[in-house]
């Protein structure tokens, strides 16, 4: 398939009139907009925008792709866009970007899609190519350049000359998250440098159409080194006990001629296999947990919303029972839903457990995760219990790893399906049962307590800082932690610390959707189209709504969204607002207690922050209104 039949004369934009990576991006994709190329253009730009935040698609010499793979386009398309002045685009070698490929994938792209999208990721490599592109001077030349640069590609293909005998042999790995662009261009930039040093390599590509390329066992036992260029999960205990020089999918673009040397000279650790998370950026013990337990949170979240809107249902549907001992389970449709949501929601902690540990310690410490979980379920230990479960079984098999390492060859294939998980139960479940269980659930006892008696001034200082921390990230790690904090109070019985953490969360787009309308001299015209979109995303309980207006003015949104949320959390928690649904925005108002002064405070709250936008946002200029 043709490059240029996914980028053509009504995807190009000649001259780039940004001057700012975000308006470079939202030029782009306005011009995949155009071309009637998106099916919604707002949910496009948030996975271009969610893309950009796990790392810059800016490659460097000069070169950007940024690039979503979504149901958001309508057709498989590339928007060119050039800029010979420059733009900042955060690239990895910190130079100006001149030359722009958007890449609009759709979820279900044929391969050949995909594959011609990986063949530009890989011309790019080359210089010659790149210049010819900047001084093209018509739509024309600049396809007609796309186009002999794949048939000349293409024949060399074809007709590779037999080389030399290669000095050793080396295997490489890539993988980037959406595996469009970088996986690619990481794999042929290795290879091309190979060829040039003499080194035998082959290269496996984790990429959007699946593993190709795979490397056999074989060639794994015969490699002198293993490169694993990667910022996503890729198999790793296939490499137990050979050296493995595991960087970043960008490390393998800037300097494949240096990973290849450390690969010759087996300047590397050798691997055990031990670890499913192979993102392979250096991180520092923080951040390890973190990734552990945001892989249990991740896991959980669906049951823990899917459960507890269910269970909001149940209640709804049992209105003539408010206040009775019965009230959610008063009727048959009620009952249903409560049972139904109930089953859902009592999977949450051993989920939670499971998937830390086997984050941790791989898919042997996913048995012990379970059932230490479910003590800390079945012990009251709750939330708490659970997270130190789910730590504990990952240690604990990692433990048993080394234990059982020097056994006999032929004893290899009992170890996860007897050894480790028969000792690793008995191991957590003894610490949980004796350890673990008796003081967290006595501490959880005491917490509740506490919170339910709470008033007053504690309580609106319990709201101010739950609903603030919702609005710091939008999403992120502080925002995580309110929200998994809420989530285990509904657990627990607490609906009014969930309600404040909703309500937090809801104020940033609402705020923000409402500066737009009211104080127009303060945005963009893409801003203020955006705004719109914000009213659904704030109701809907959508955080993340916020992040391209505090991306673009991070000084004057952030700390308006945090003082509107941390006002709608105080203001929540002193009204005695209560909420039995971890999740759901305004589809769930007809079960929160007090709702109509919940209303309030979130009205209140967004109220505040749309106003401080007034104040702290400078107006733009006219050029930028019209833009």
């Amino acid at each position: 398939m043709k490059i240029t039949e996914l980028i053509k004369n009504d995807t190009i934009i000649l001259e780039l009139e940004s001057i700012k990576k975000e308006d470079a991006l939202d030029e782009l994709i306005n011009k995949l907009d155009e071309a009637d190329r998106l099916n919604d253009k707002q949910e496009y730009k948030k996975e271009i925008l969610k893309r950009e935040s796990e790392g810059t698609t800016g490659i460097g010499e000069g070169v950007a792709i940024p690039h979503a793979k979504t149901n958001a386009v309508k057709t498989p398309s590339i928007a060119f866009g050039r800029s010979k002045d420059g733009i900042d685009f955060d690239s990895l070698d910190g130079e100006p970007t001149h030359l722009f490929f958007m890449i609009a994938a759709s979820e279900g792209a044929h391969n050949d899609h995909l594959k011609t999208l990986q063949k530009l990721s890989t011309f790019l490599m080359d210089e010659s190519f790149r210049k010819e592109l900047l001084i093209a001077d018509t739509k024309k030349e600049i396809l007609d350049i796309i186009d002999k640069k794949q048939i000349e590609k293409e024949g060399l293909e074809k007709e590779k000359p037999k080389v030399e005998q290669k000095r050793e042999k080396i295997l490489a790995v890539t993988a980037c998250p959406t595996g469009i662009a970088h996986t690619y261009m990481a794999a042929d930039a290795l290879k091309s440098k190979a060829e040039k040093m003499n080194v035998d390599i082959k290269v496996e590509t984790n990429g959007s159409t699946g593993v190709e390329n795979r490397l056999t066992d074989k060639e794994i036992r015969e490699a002198t080194a293993i490169i694993v260029s990667a910022d996503t999960k890729v198999e790793m205990n296939r490499f137990h006990g050979k050296v493995v020089i595991q960087t970043p999918v960008s490390d393998a673009i800037k300097q494949p001629g240096a990973l290849i040397e450390r690969a010759l000279e087996k300047n590397g650790d050798v691997y055990e296999a031990k670890e499913t998370s192979t993102s392979t950026k250096s991180q520092s013990t923080g951040k390890g947990i973190y990734r552990n337990l945001m892989n249990g949170v991740s896991n959980m979240l669906p049951f823990v919303v899917g459960g507890g809107i269910l269970i909001a249902l149940a209640f709804l549907f049992d209105f003539n029972n408010a206040g009775a001992d019965n009230y959610g389970s008063g009727n048959e449709i009620a009952a249903f839903f409560n049972t139904l949501g109930g089953t859902a929601f009592s999977f949450m902690l051993p989920i939670l457990a499971g998937f830390i540990a086997s984050s941790i310690g791989d898919r042997p410490a996913l048995a012990p995760g379970f059932v230490g979980g479910a003590l800390a379920a079945n012990g009251k230990a709750g939330f708490l219990g659970a997270l130190l479960a789910g730590f504990l079984a990952g240690y604990v098999v990692k433990m048993l790893r080394k234990l059982f390492s020097n056994l006999p060859q032929s004893l290899e294939g009992i170890k996860p399906v007897l050894l480790f998980p028969l000792f690793g139960i008995l191991i957590v479940g003894a610490i949980m049962n004796f350890i673990v269980v008796p003081p967290v659930e006595w501490l959880n006892t005491g917490l509740n307590s506490w919170l339910s008696g709470l008033g007053g001034a504690n309580k609106l200082l319990l709201g101010l800082i739950l609903g603030g921390m919702m609005a710091v990230d939008m999403g992120g790690p502080v925002n995580k932690a309110a929200y998994v904090f809420g989530v285990a109070s509904v657990a627990e019985g607490n609906g009014h610390i969930m309600a404040a953490v909703m309500a937090g969360g809801m104020v940033p787009p609402l705020g923000i959707a409402l500066a737009t309308t009211f104080f127009k001299d303060k945005f963009t015209e893409k801003e203020i189209d955006a705004g719109k979109t914000n009213y659904v995303m704030g109701l809907s309980f959508i955080t993340e709504g916020a992040i391209p207006f505090a991306a673009a003015d991070p000084k004057g949104v952030i700390p308006s969204i945090i003082a509107g949320s941390a006002i709608a959390g105080g203001l929540s928690a002193v009204f005695g607002a209560s909420s039995p649904a971890p999740h759901g925005g305004i589809f769930v108002f007809p079960v929160v207690t007090n709702w109509l002064l919940y209303i309030i405070a979130i009205l209140v709250g967004s109220i505040i922050t749309a106003l401080l936008l007034k104040v702290l946002k400078k107006p733009v200029a006219l050029g930028e209104v019209e833009s």
